[in-house]
């Protein structure tokens, strides 16, 4: 009798297991992408934007293609992409998906981009929104959604991991720490501890290191923002904590301008010179730092002394570091699209954690999930505090403002102005 008991309880644990393993095995198959059309639909989706190449998309569209093998997916290059993509959008043939940016909102001369765009916030579309980091996705005034990011975008440094460690200091957080961590370096013979861009305003190291303090200064000031969009003469005076600390950062040594006045341009030339290995810190935008994966083994420095290395924010402050959290490419869905379902139904593929960091990961770009940690090279921004992330979507700073800025730091850097003409200059700045 014991026996049989034991018997049937052995029987009754394996059965218990079995479908444990079943229900869990049933939880994550819901969980992945099941079609919602006919998988033996025919058609073409063609998708329009400014790269030379979108290899990272196009793996994608393979992946889309074993649930519907007969939708035949086409990324298309336009030249002059910005100035071009409304007349392309206006014409016979528009694509049915095309990249879309945020600055373009409110603007007459870019209006097409946002008029065409579909309402991608509607429930019954099926995108997973939650999946993306709610401060990089812009709504509209009137609440619509007509673009969502697919790539993000921030400002930062890359560190030389392995000289940090060969010379025994860490990298640092706050402000205090950065101007330690220079000194340290010039001791141990680096000549300039920090280098970057300085040819000209355009993402130079000036407006990676101050945009996101300057955000950080007025992101709680209402006010301030709306002087500053209305380019109000009056608004240059929150320029002025951005422009003294530049000001204090170029006086504490971290950056030899000479050095970097070498570097011809912020991209390649950027990361050329970072891969010669005696950079500790280089000051980058994320859409350098993808670049930088395809240009080891074009280097001959790195191909000799292999190095480890990462990106980080920069601590301007000495509270700590500012993530400047901004959306890269964004993609919109023709609402005129001879094949609005099938388009719709490959975002919703798409618009998910896995297809997007997957799709960030082989294009070397920040993802636009809320998970960072899948990525050690933008590991270090998931580390910073709630309170310390920020974003020119949420604040409301727009183009025109931001242009201002950068305009202000670059000069007053370069000595080019005072810090009190920079300030009375607000407003008069152009592109």
């Amino acid at each position: 009798m014991k026996r049989k008991i034991s018997l049937f309880l052995v029987l009754l644990m394996i059965l218990g297991l079995t479908a444990c393993g079943t229900e869990k095995q049933a939880t994550t198959e819901e969980k992945g992408f099941k079609p919602s059309l006919d998988t033996s639909a025919s058609c073409s989706i063609v998708v329009a934007g400014g790269y030379d190449n979108f290899e990272a998309l196009e793996a994608e569209f393979d992946r889309f293609n074993s649930y519907y093998p007969n939708v035949k997916l086409m990324y298309t290059k336009i030249d002059d992409y910005n100035n071009m993509i409304g007349t392309v959008l206006n014409g016979n043939d528009a694509p049915d998906i095309y990249v879309n940016y945020s600055w373009m909102y409110g603007r007459e001369q870019y209006k097409a981009s946002i008029d065409h765009a579909e309402d991608l916030s509607d429930p019954a579309l099926g995108l997973d929104l939650n999946c993306i980091r709610s401060n990089i996705i812009l709504k509209t005034d009137d609440g619509k959604l007509p673009m969502v990011p697919v790539f993000a975008n921030t400002y930062g440094m890359l560190v030389n991991n392995s000289l940090f460690e060969k010379e025994g200091l860490s990298v640092p957080t706050t402000y205090q720490e950065l101007v330690k961590v220079c000194a340290a370096f010039r001791d141990k013979g680096y000549k300039s501890p920090m280098m970057g861009f300085t040819q000209n305003e355009t993402t130079s190291l000036y407006t990676l290191t101050m945009y996101p303090y300057f955000c950080g200064t007025v992101a709680q000031d209402k006010e301030a923002v709306k002087k500053l969009n209305a380019l109000d003469p009056s608004a240059g005076t929150y320029l002025r904590p951005s422009l003294e600390k530049i000001d204090q950062f170029l006086k504490d040594g971290c950056v030899d301008i000479d050095a970097c006045a070498a570097i011809e341009n912020n991209y390649d030339a950027v990361i050329m010179r970072f891969f010669e290995g005696d950079v500790p810190m280089m000051m980058a935008s994320g859409d350098t730092v993808s670049g930088t994966e395809k240009r080891e083994s074009r280097s001959e420095a790195f191909i000799a002394s292999p190095f480890k290395y990462t990106f980080v924010p920069v601590p301007m402050s000495d509270e700590g570091a500012n993530f400047l959290d901004m959306p890269n490419l964004q993609f919109s869905v023709n609402k005129d699209s001879k094949n609005l379902d099938m388009a719709n139904e490959f975002m919703r593929f798409l618009v998910t954690s896995e297809e997007l960091n997957r799709m960030a990961q082989k294009k070397g770009l920040m993802s636009p999930t809320r998970d960072l940690s899948f990525n050690s090279m933008y590991a270090a921004f998931e580390a910073v505090p709630a309170s310390r992330i920020l974003s020119p979507e949420e604040i409301g700073l727009t183009d025109d403002a931001v242009i201002q800025l950068r305009q202000a730091v670059y000069k007053v850097g370069t000595g080019e102005m005072t810090i009190d003409e920079a300030v009375a200059a607000y407003g008069t700045f152009t592109q």
